[in-house]
């Protein structure tokens, strides 16, 4: 059964007659009757019952009408909403975000990414770097953001480098020099976070390179814990900045530059399967949002 058939038909019982029907829909009568006819063999039954001044419906024809204009409706809404899918003003996404990315950068591109598209479905899954990557190439999300990582099947976008920054109390001999030596950090209990995540091996690496043992380490499951236990004076920390933006902002926390050590960075990534396509739709809003909210991002670092 072809759309045009049901056009067709539809048409014909609005117009009364094959000829006008013909003349809206810009066939020839010819061609519009062919259509009726393979319509009514593939019903088996015909739909009109035809008299001296048009046609009128038979009984199967009265029956079948509103079915295919429901059918013609739904087509049309179904065009419209890939249009709008198209423009990204609708439709579904799924994202996956590492843990620093969901709590800290995630909440700021979302709440763009809803007032500009205020009818898109979004859902969320949350995990180390690792496990977004895996989602997505299930294609259990459509864009994971994430550290850097190396794939074949994947292809990634570069959003922006969060530094690990030294943070303290602000009335710690840190925050009060404002730049120290590495060999400094030695002499202080280190706060640590979440020894699963790769922020936690960096900072390991970061030590070990440069020849750094702690007085004491305190590991704590999350990024959170660690900031309240240095805001309580209990210790430093390496966080990322944008775990600890507010908090200096507010004072609430204070950072110290390191002045022989090269800063710790790590790269964060939109990315997608390579055989996703070219971004379109609401994906497309996506990665153009988080451009944005990075470009923000780099700027706060860099004042």
């Amino acid at each position: 059964m072809l759309l045009a058939q049901l056009h067709g038909f539809v048409e014909i019982a609005r117009r009364g007659t094959v000829s006008r029907a013909a003349e809206a829909l810009f066939v020839t009568q010819p061609a519009l009757t062919a259509r009726l006819k393979g319509l009514e063999r593939e019903l088996g039954t015909p739909l009109f019952i035809r008299h001296g001044r048009g046609v009128r419906l038979t009984d199967a024809g009265r029956a079948f009408l509103p079915h295919a204009q429901r059918a013609l409706d739904e087509v049309d809404e179904g065009r419209r909403l890939v249009t709008e899918v198209g423009r990204g003003s609708t439709g579904q996404l799924a994202l996956g975000a590492a843990p620093a990315v969901s709590t800290y950068v995630l909440p700021a591109i979302l709440e763009r990414l809803h007032a500009a598209y205020p009818s898109v479905q979004l859902s969320v899954r949350t995990g180390h770097s690792e496990e977004v990557l895996d989602l997505v190439l299930r294609d259990q999300v459509e864009v994971g953001l994430v550290r850097a990582l190396r794939h074949p099947g994947i292809e990634s976008v570069p959003l922006y480098e969060d530094e690990l920054v030294l943070v303290s109390h602000p009335e710690h001999g840190f925050a009060k020099s404002g730049a120290i030596e590495v060999a400094r950090i030695g002499d202080e209990q280190l706060i640590l976070f979440d020894r699963s995540s790769s922020y936690h091996d960096v900072t390991a690496s970061f030590l070990r390179e440069n020849g750094v043992l702690p007085r004491g380490v305190m590991e704590l499951d999350n990024i959170d814990a660690a900031k309240k236990m240095v805001r309580q004076g209990l210790g430093v920390a390496l966080l990322p900045y944008t775990a600890v933006a507010e908090e200096l902002e507010a004072g609430t926390l204070a950072a110290a530059t390191i002045t022989d050590a090269d800063p710790v960075r790590r790269q964060i990534v939109a990315i997608r399967r390579r055989d996703a396509g070219p971004p379109s739709g609401i994906v497309a809003a996506l990665l153009d949002t988080i451009a944005d909210v990075s470009d923000d991002l780099q700027r706060a670092a860099a004042a």
